[in-house]
């Protein structure tokens, strides 16, 4: 009976021609979260976070054997894997090896299949791969520090844009920090996107380096958020939107209205279990505006931060 309910429940996981091989692995031990689950959560999920992944660049983390297992970083294609998975070239690379992205719940679909657990976008869309079209900033603190700090460092940053004239939007990592996002038009290069960013988050650090650093080294971190401005260079990514974590509890990363700021209690809100639900009440997109934005790096924004 078990071996009889296991082959239905494969042949009821198919999608786009792919079969979920082994759908009862467990992926995330704490919780029972199976690759099943998993594979179901994505086709819940399609709508929402392809609207952000889709035509995008992507680096994925891998955990076939579970949370508890080994754990891949993938940037590249691999033998066997889906078509559904797409591939791209990318001038300026470390390697002139393609990239990898995805279309459709095809390619989603393909990679719960992989086991996939963190997606990863790059700055870009595929119709610009050399014209970022956004600004990210990681706030990450100290584990010692209270979460109240990150909600108000979140708050200076989002001041911060808008005095240089950049409309901004929350997310909640599925980790430690928050990510404050800046849609741009893509215009300005790889080397003007960072340069920019470097320049505001050490800003920030002018403005109260007992709060802020931008040195990466933990030693350094001690009783202060980590203003993590690289994730804007050439090949960088961020964890994208509705995307799981590879972390205990299947914590995911979550586009939240600044309303919700005041009520956020860490950095990870939500579930793999809980997320749909809240999906379910959702009336509107909670970035509602950010393709629309039209902003851009501009001269007065540069010059406020001495970059001319």
């Amino acid at each position: 009976m078990r071996a009889k309910r296991l082959a239905e429940d494969t042949r009821a996981l198919s999608f786009g021609g792919i079969t979920l091989t082994s759908p009862e692995r467990v992926l995330y031990p704490q919780i029972g979260f199976t690759k099943a689950d998993l594979a179901r959560y994505d086709a819940r999920i399609a709508p929402d976070i392809l609207t952000y992944v889709a035509k995008r660049p992507i680096s994925l983390v891998r955990c076939p054997g579970g949370l508890d297992g080994p754990r891949f970083f993938q940037r590249h294609a691999i033998k066997g894997m889906s078509t559904a998975i797409k591939q791209i070239s990318i001038p300026g690379g470390e390697t002139d090896k393609p990239y990898l992205y995805i279309e459709d719940g095809d390619g989603l679909f393909a990679l719960a299949q992989m086991s996939t657990l963190e997606i990863h976008d790059w700055g870009v869309s595929l119709a610009k791969v050399d014209k970022p079209d956004r600004l990210v900033f990681d706030l990450d603190p100290d584990e010692a520090l209270a979460f109240d700090r990150v909600r108000a460092a979140a708050s200076e940053v989002r001041e911060l844009l808008a005095e240089l004239g950049l409309v901004s939007f929350l997310k909640a990592t599925g980790g430690k920090g928050i990510h404050v996002v800046a849609p741009l038009t893509p215009k300005a290069g790889w080397p003007e996107v960072k340069a920019f960013a470097r320049a505001i988050a050490k800003a920030l650090v002018e403005r109260a380096p007992e709060r802020y650093t931008t040195n990466p080294l933990k030693r350094t971190r001690k009783g202060k958020i980590f203003v993590d401005y690289l994730r804007n260079g050439h090949g960088s990514s961020a964890i994208c939107n509705y995307s799981p974590r590879a972390r205990p509890g299947g914590p995911v990363a979550v586009p939240l209205r600044w309303a919700e700021l005041k009520r956020l209690k860490s950095g990870a809100p939500y579930t793999v279990k809980t997320l749909p639900a809240r999906l379910k009440r959702l009336k509107s997109d909670p970035w509602e505006g950010f393709f629309s934005a039209r902003q851009s790096i501009t001269v007065r924004a540069k010059r406020s931060l001495g970059l001319c």
